[in-house]
């Protein structure tokens, strides 16, 4: 099989949450597991940072991997979903896995993974442990699928688990309030193992508290107890939360025996983009006029950008939006601004909304926009309509900013 071939059955043969949403969602570990034992326990061959949350888990754990990096450290990092190329989801100090790795590795293991009928999410998780061990790498961050108690990484047993905060996202699988959300992503707490906690949240805060007790983990709030950020490429104005619970992170990691210097520290949060690869952070693509993309798809994110967006100056402002079908539309409409034209387009994956239905769903509530057959030919009817001195917003889905990337 060639590197497409083989990325094309690991998407088609199996339930993927990417294309299918709900369906593809498991409700235990036994398979993972299972794969574990069968690439005997690659898991348990390297150190491993675990990091949850609703909201800027991505982020966080690419600044944790770009700082571990400059500090010496050969780092894996297993991330989800990808933006372009499906080896994004696993590097070694920023490179992605290589093709012959994933062709090798689904080779090898093909029969068992049909026979246990693995979803694409498990072998991906598989594949990585399997290659961060074989490459012998000091540590590796995973980053949480979805959820956290019954998600496939939460086979690891980490130096730190991660949580960076909790919001309403994924409520089919997680629950419909917070702290129930916040007790699924409390399960990647592990017994004596210390808990970062990014934001503290009155809701939750009771809820992690007990969940670390009940574990005899330390546990830290990073909004409560770091005061002084530091510069990082990473420009969006919501990353101040993250470069908390990362600096937070880094001082547990210090008292743990990692030799990780005010200078590795800063250094790596001003080099994540180039360290790490990461995309899709309120980068902007072009100026004149001013095209900025963000990945932020649930109300906690997109308020965020939202604020971001206001301070901004423009003179007229164009959003091309799209979303996945599954997405609650009532949750996120109040946050967006009415005085912009939008574009709605559906982005190219099988649980994407139809651009019409969104179209509809908008004009009722009286936003002004027309809807457009792809991502790209939104992006190119608001390029055509805009001045140089305008400002063009690309996101709503992760989806539809890999299409514009």
């Amino acid at each position: 099989m060639k590197y497409i071939d083989t990325v094309n059955w690991m998407f088609q043969q199996l339930p993927m949450y990417q294309n299918k949403g709900k369906s593809a969602f498991k409700k235990d570990l036994s398979n993972t597991l299972k794969l574990s034992a069968h690439l005997n326990h690659p898991e348990q061959k390297f150190k491993s940072i675990h990091v949850g949350g609703t909201n800027g888990k991505g982020s966080t754990s690419h600044m944790l991997a770009s700082i571990l990096q400059e500090a010496g450290y050969k780092v894996g990092l297993y991330t989800s979903p990808h933006l372009k190329d499906f080896r994004e989801r696993i590097r070694i100090n920023g490179q992605v896995v290589s093709k012959q790795f994933v062709i090798g590795f689904i080779k090898r293991n093909k029969t068992f993974l049909e026979s246990n009928n693995l979803s694409f999410f498990e072998m991906t998780v598989g594949m990585a442990f399997d290659y961060f061990a074989k490459q012998k790498v000091d540590i590796a961050i995973i980053e949480v699928g979805l959820g956290g108690r019954l998600d496939s990484t939460n086979i690891i047993t980490p130096e730190l688990s991660v949580i960076t905060n909790i919001g309403f996202d994924h409520m089919q699988f997680l629950g419909t309030t917070l702290p129930e959300i916040a007790s699924e992503k409390a399960g990647i707490i592990k017994p004596n193992i210390p808990v970062v906690i990014g934001e503290t949240q009155p809701e939750t805060e009771n809820v992690f508290k007990n969940k670390a007790k009940e574990n005899n983990s330390e546990i830290y709030f990073a909004d409560q107890l770091i005061n002084e950020v530091f510069e990082s490429d990473l420009k969006g104005s919501y990353q101040e939360h993250n470069k908390k619970t990362v600096i937070q992170s880094v001082s547990v990691l210090r008292q743990l025996g990692y030799n990780i210097s005010n200078s590795n520290l800063k250094k790596g949060l001003l080099n994540v983009v180039k360290n790490s690869g990461l995309q899709g952070r309120w980068q902007v693509l072009q100026q004149e006029p001013k095209i900025v993309c963000d990945t932020a798809h649930n109300k906690e994110g997109l308020s965020y950008t939202m604020q971001q967006l206001q301070a901004e100056s423009y003179n007229n402002l164009h959003i091309v939006f799209g979303v996945v079908s599954d997405k609650d539309l009532d949750s996120i409409v109040s946050l967006l601004p009415k005085n912009a034209t939008y574009y709605f387009c559906k982005p190219n994956v099988q649980r994407g909304l139809d651009e019409d239905l969104l179209k509809g769903y908008f004009l009722d509530k009286g936003f002004i926009g027309n809807s457009y057959s792809s991502v790209n030919e939104a992006l190119h009817a608001a390029k055509l309509n805009a001045d140089t001195d305008d400002l063009i917003y690309v996101g709503g889905s992760t989806f539809v900013v890999a299409e514009v990337l």
